[in-house]
């Protein structure tokens, strides 16, 4: 059970990052108008552009707005620049990944406090997974994210295709360290279902037992998880 589980974590976590596409140096740089200066941060171009009429939620091959790519880029002041133009906050790319999402996924803490400010979603389902922002993030063990995210009403318990839940996939997809530990314990502070199973039946306690994470299962046990 504890070399299957691990096998498949492996394999998701690997497929996980290669599914959210950032531009390219290529993309990046035959880039124009507002998605080129959404990658440079020039807030005063934005500005220009749009008042010329430039459609501030135009897509590039990708799918990806200029919000998408000033995400990506970690342009904050652009952001703040294309939303004030009318920039969707909540639209999705090709992958369905929305700039929540990126941010999350990227631990870019900063960033994910301005877009959760301007008004952005933490409750979307995105993804091929048809999971959360939190799931993403408490896959990787991003604890500050994470906390982030629940303070903005994400679901707790929203279930992907996976048939996980954030609970289960900062124990399955993490690696029983700090931040995957500190992810779970703010999990379980805000009140998220313990004894959600997996499609096998097993239980986010079971999980931990069978990949050895005794942190883990000391934490869950304590907060009457079964």
């Amino acid at each position: 059970m504890k070399t299957l589980l691990l096998a498949l974590s492996l394999a998701l976590a690997d497929e996980s990052v290669q599914a959210q596409v950032a531009p390219s140096a290529v993309e990046a740089a035959a880039y124009t108008g507002l998605h080129m200066a959404a990658q440079k941060g020039d807030v005063a171009k934005i500005q220009r552009l749009v008042a010329s009429g430039a459609p501030p939620n135009a897509t590039d091959s990708h799918g990806r707005t200029p919000l998408h790519v000033a995400t990506f880029a970690r342009q904050r002041d652009a952001i703040r620049a294309l939303v004030k133009a009318g920039a969707d906050l909540n639209q999705l790319e090709n992958d369905r990944y929305d700039v929540v999402t990126i941010a999350s996924v990227a631990d870019d803490e900063e960033t994910l406090k301005v877009l959760l400010q301007l008004g952005a979603s933490a409750k979307q389902v995105t993804s091929r997974y048809d999971g959360t922002a939190l799931i993403a993030a408490a896959h990787l063990g991003h604890d500050g994210v994470v906390r982030q995210l629940i303070a903005a009403g994400a679901p707790l318990d929203h279930v992907n295709n996976l048939h996980w839940t954030a609970v289960i996939e900062s124990i399955v997809l993490g690696d029983g360290g700090a931040r995957h530990q500190a992810t779970l314990k703010a999990l379980i502070d805000a009140g998220a279902n313990l004894q959600l199973a997996d499609r096998s039946g097993q239980t986010p306690l079971a999980l931990a037992k069978a990949r050895g994470y005794p942190a883990m299962v000391s934490m869950l046990e304590k907060a009457g998880a079964r």
